[in-house]
Parts: structure tokens; sequence; C-alpha cells
């Protein structure tokens, strides 16, 4: 966050003359803004996209936007409610963190998070970092992934109105109806509160095509309905110039249908699925000095979800329940000039309870303790960080795993070796997944002698950027390319009698991310953005070198794969974006034959929007077309994604 002195008319203007010339004196207003970060200062790739970027992209959800970001797999079950996850670089959804407003989620039970719990309407800004970030101001649980998706909501934007309020109407093609309002107030000089509500609605009966075998099926999809409720509240207190405490309450309230796979053409599915998810959070932070900081927070997460499936053996049902108390703090100091360094520790308890036969009722307990350094120059940078963590877990019945404990090292550098805007860089980290506590006590899958999935990553790139002329105003290119491996993989492997997680596979990873933008401003009031990202990996088996996957790239890991995007801004505050998805050949299993492999796609989108200016009133029209070709790609096998759809979206800003 940024608070700094504006020189401009957002407040009353004090008009003297003085010795014949005439002066305006502009009084001091706070403004505060979002630090985005940049990928080309950056020692690690970082991604990033504001509010403003996502609109003029016409992208209409979370997973829509990160499918834009380099290095990214989406693993999306079709429709508007359908659970999404995110895999970065081949690693697997696990090894992925979210950040909320810079408090981590997590789940203990899967070990991953459903994206589609988000929405955009109240995030401001939306980035990715991979491997070790150049801010070491960080909680330590923010060291504890391979990689970061960072979500961070809207602050009141002061322009001399004491409140403001944003209401949203967003409706589309099956059954979609998709209403919200964001509510700010400024209550005084220090203190701002602001609530969010919004309510989706979808059938989600989708006609779609496919090809089983020889077969082609012609149906409409079947239980893929959505209604879910999100809602938060925020409180922010500038308590004085140098302290600021920020409360958060969230809530999700959701019910679906999963409408599963379409296997020999049966489309007939009856599971459906429950999710409440509530949460608080408090956040405080204190620039003592110059040369000194301080944060913390603490956070309670309860989340409860209900399964209930009727299969041709009859129905069943399956309630799971979680709490999760976390608390952090952070203190960063600058005992030198050009050197900082910071000492983060972290607590966090979970429990986990179900109605399933024999549950344990597992609890566990987690430290992180992470001590970072950063040295900064005009033209290099230098990053370093050692995590400890150490974990304990107890059950009420049966046995308990022994626990984990390991320290984990990663690093940054980047220099800039000539005057040009060309940038060097190269990043290490040594980090792992903790088993879940699903792969730990699920029924009789479950092995609590586990030990954690270990990864570790190199990445070497090198950034640019420039100003060619008046009109190309902008031009920036990075290049990375990575190396990595994954040890003891956890996977579910057949024994004599039953399926086991066990610790028994090994991924190389090898690959390159490319991304590219510019700025072509031809006239005051025409101008395009052009943004384009491409990614090649290979990530292979190497478990056993006589197996039949040995050399085979992993499931549902294209080798290419990228990303265009084009955004013309016309007079008149009209704009129109063309976005374009690939994904390349990939396969349902890790032994590559035909029958297991998946064809490539292209997925194109048009937007287009108009804002109307009231007065001091806003009015935002937009309507995008989305998948041009109408195609029933599949990005998970047997689960066939929407054909051609419509959005229409309202936004009132007063």
């Amino acid at each position: 966050m940024a608070v700094f002195p504006l020189s401009g008319a957002a407040q009353a203007l004090h008009e003297t003359d003085t010795a014949g010339t005439r002066a305006t004196v502009l009084d001091n207003v706070e403004v505060v803004a979002r630090n985005v970060p940049s990928n080309m200062l950056s020692g690690s790739p970082v991604q990033a996209m504001t509010h403003a970027d996502m609109q003029r992209m016409g992208v209409t959800d979370i997973s829509d936007a990160l499918k834009h970001f380099a290095g990214i797999q989406v693993r999306d079950y079709g429709g508007v409610g359908g659970l999404k996850t995110v895999s970065i670089r081949g690693l697997g959804a696990q090894h992925t963190g979210v950040s909320y407003d810079g408090v981590q989620i997590g789940d203990a039970q899967s070990g991953q998070v459903d994206i589609s719990r988000f929405t955009l309407d109240n995030v401001s800004l939306l980035y990715l970092t991979i491997g070790q970030q150049d801010d070491i101001f960080l909680s330590a649980r923010q060291y504890a992934s391979a990689g970061t998706i960072n979500i961070e909501t809207m602050r009141p934007e002061w322009d001399g109105k004491a409140s403001e309020t944003n209401a949203h109407l967003k409706t589309g093609s099956y059954g979609m109806v998709n209403p919200s309002l964001l509510y700010a107030r400024r209550l005084g000089k220090k203190l701002a509160l602001s609530a969010y509500l919004s309510y989706l609605h979808a059938d989600g009966a989708y006609k779609f095509h496919m090809m089983n075998g020889n077969k082609s099926i012609d149906e409409k999809r079947n239980n893929s309905d959505i209604a879910t409720w999100r809602g938060e509240f925020n409180l922010a207190w500038h308590i004085t110039d140098r302290q600021r405490l920020a409360m958060k309450a969230y809530l999700f309230d959701s019910k679906r249908g999963l409408p599963g796979g379409v296997i020999y053409d049966n489309t007939y599915s009856a599971e459906r699925l429950t999710d409440r998810n509530y949460f608080v959070q408090m956040a405080y932070e204190n620039d003592i000095s110059a040369k000194l900081k301080l944060k913390t927070a603490v956070k309670y997460n309860y989340s409860w979800q209900r399964d209930f499936d009727i299969p041709a053996s009859g129905p069943t049902e399956d309630r799971f329940r979680q709490n999760e108390v976390y608390a952090t703090t952070t203190v960063m100091a600058q005992p030198v000039r050009h050197v900082s360094v910071s000492l983060a520790e972290d607590f966090q308890h979970n429990y986990l309870s179900t109605t399933l036969s024999n549950c344990p009722y597992p609890t566990r307990n987690s430290s992180f303790t992470a001590l970072a350094a950063r040295y900064k120059l005009q033209n290099f940078t230098a990053t370093a960080s050692l995590l400890y963590t150490h974990i304990c877990e107890t059950v009420k019945t049966g046995d308990a795993s022994k626990g984990f404990h390991r320290l984990s090292p990663a690093f940054s550098m980047l220099w800039q070796p000539f005057k040009e805007n060309l940038r060097l860089r190269l990043s290490y980290k040594d980090i792992f997944r903790t088993p879940t506590l699903n792969d730990l006590y699920y029924l009789l899958i479950g092995n609590t002698n586990l030990r954690p999935e270990k990864t570790r990553q190199w990445n070497i790139g090198a950034t640019w950027n420039r100003r060619l002329s008046t009109t190309i105003s902008y031009v920036a290119l990075t290049v990375d390319g990575y190396l990595g491996n994954v040890t003891d993989k956890i996977v579910a492997v057949p024994t004599m009698f039953i399926w086991k997680m066990m610790n028994v596979g090994t991924v190389h990873t090898l690959g390159v991310d490319v991304t590219a933008s510019t700025n072509l401003q031809w006239t005051a009031d025409w101008s395009t953005n052009i943004v384009f990202t491409y990614n090649y990996m290979r990530a292979e088996d190497k478990t056993t070198p006589n197996g039949s996957t040995y050399n085979h790239q992993i499931a549902y890991t294209p080798k290419n794969a990228g990303s265009a995007a084009v955004m013309l801004r016309c007079p008149q505050e009209i704009d129109l974006s063309y976005n374009l998805l690939y994904t390349g050949t990939r396969y349902t299993t890790g032994y590559n034959s035909r029958d297991h492999h998946m064809p490539a796609f292209l997925d194109h989108s048009i937007s287009v929007g108009k804002m109307f200016r009231i007065g001091r009133t806003e009015l935002t029209v937009r309507a995008s077309a989305l998948n041009l070709y109408g195609r029933n790609y599949e990005i998970i096998r047997f689960y066939p994604m929407p054909g051609r759809n419509y959005r229409v979206s309202i936004h009132y800003k007063f």
C-alpha cells in the first residue's frame, strides 16, 4: 500500500495572488493505491492483472484471468459452478498457495483451493509469483509454496465523496444471473468500512457434442446447477500515520450439482455438494521507524461440506467439518544501507471431523519460521530465505503420523548489466508439500507413513522493456527457462486388495515461459494493447527406468500452451477485446498411449464495453461472446466444456 500526497484537483483550491502572479495551492490529499508487482524488476517470475486490465480483457472469473498467465494449468470441470484448481509448472494443485488480502487460504483436508469460490467483482489486483519473492515482508506460510496466487480486494477510493457504491448485474447463457453490491463508506479521516454481497444462480444445462469411441453423443449437461452466496465485511482503521488495522469477515454458501463424467454416453449424475465457509481475520501493521516494521495477523476459519449421492448401490451422505486457527508475526529491519532482513513466525491449528466410518478425528499443529534477507543496489538485487517447518499430529482413534520437519532454502538474483533495460535473473527454491489429511487418514486408502512430496526448482531468465517511439509507447518481453524435479511424489497405488497412498513418483520438468506485451498509442483517443504468453514444458515420469511410463509426459500436462489478448480502446470510452487460449495435446494418464490421448484446442472470445458518465457517476455496459467456435472441448476427460455462450454485464458506480 502506498500513501502519498497528490497534486491534483481532488480537493478545494486555495487561490492567492502574489506580485501580480496568480498561484494555485493544492491541499494534500491521501491516496490509497496498490503496489502492482513488476515482472521486469523481479528476481523470480511475477505476473499481474489489475481490475482495469481484467475489465478491458473481458474475463469473467478468476480462472479465466489465470489462464492468461504463463506456466499455469487450470483444471476446470466445466460449467458455471464447476470445480477449478490451479497447477504451476506441472507440480500439482497442492503446491499452489492462495493468499487473500495477505493471509493464506488453505485446506488441510485436500491440500488444494477451489478458486471458483472467489469472484472478480471486488478484486482490485490478481498476481502470481513463482519461486522466491523479492518482497521479504511476508508471513512464513507465504514462503511455503512453490508458487502463490495473490488476490487483493478493493479498498475505498476517496475522491471527495463520503461513500461509494458499485452495483453489478451479470446475466448470460444457461440461466446465469449474478447480481452483486459493493458499498464503501468513510467514517471520519481515519476509519473506513466496506460491505460486499453477491448471488450467483445458473442451471448449467448446456448442450454438448462429443465422441465416445465411434459413437456420437449429443446431449444436455445434467446436474450442473449452482446457487451461491458470497459476502464480505471490511473495516480499515488508519490509527496513526504509521499504524494500520484491517479486519475482514467472509461468508461463502454454495449448493451445486456435480455433473460427473460422460462415460459410455451415460450423462446421469445425482451427486450434490454443499459448501459453507466462514472466516474472520485481522491484520495490524506498524512502521515503527524508517528502518523497522512490524505486522501481525490472526485468523479463524470454519468450513463445512456435505457430499450427497445416489449411486446404484443406494444413497450416500458424507459430511466434513474443518476448523483452523492461524496467527503470524513478521518483523523487518534495515540494519545497514542496502540490506534488509526479516523474521516471520506462524502457527496454525487444524482439526478435521467427518461422518465417515472409523474417522480418526485428526488434529494438526504446524509451526513455520522464516528468516529472509535482501541486498538491493540500483542495478542488482539478491534475496535469500530459509524456512523451517515443524508439524505434529494427534488422532482420537488409530495411529497418527510421526509428524514432519524440514528446512527449505530459496534465493533469487536480479542484475542489470547495461544501461539498457535488460535484466538477467536467477532463482532457486527447495520446497515440499505436506501429505494432506486425506492422504494420511481417509478410510483405507490413507497411509500415515507418507513422507512429504519434495520439489526443487531452478529458474533462469531475462526481462527487457523499452519505449520505442511515440506510437509504440511500451514494449516488454520476458523469457524464463526452468528446471525442476519432484521426488517422493504422493500417488494412489493399487495393492493386493485395495488402493493405498504411497511415495513412489519422481518427475523431472524442463520448460520455458515467454511473455510479451506492447501498447500502441495511435492518437489521444485510440490505443491498442497486445499481450502474449507461451509455455513449453516437458514434465516426464522418471520413477522406474524400465517402467511402462518412464519418460512419458505426466497426466493432463500439455507440452505447449499459450494465450493472446488484443484490447482496442476507442473514442467515446468504448473498448473491444479479443482473447485466445491454446492448450496442446496431452494424456489422461501417465501412460502416453493413443487411447489416453486428448486433442489440442483453441478457445476464442470477444468482448465490447462502453462507459457512460452521468454527472459524478459511471455506468458501464459490456457484452461478451465466449468460445466462439462452439467446440465442447475437454480440459478433463469426459467433462465437456460449454460451447458458444454469451454474457452481458451492467456496472453502475455512484
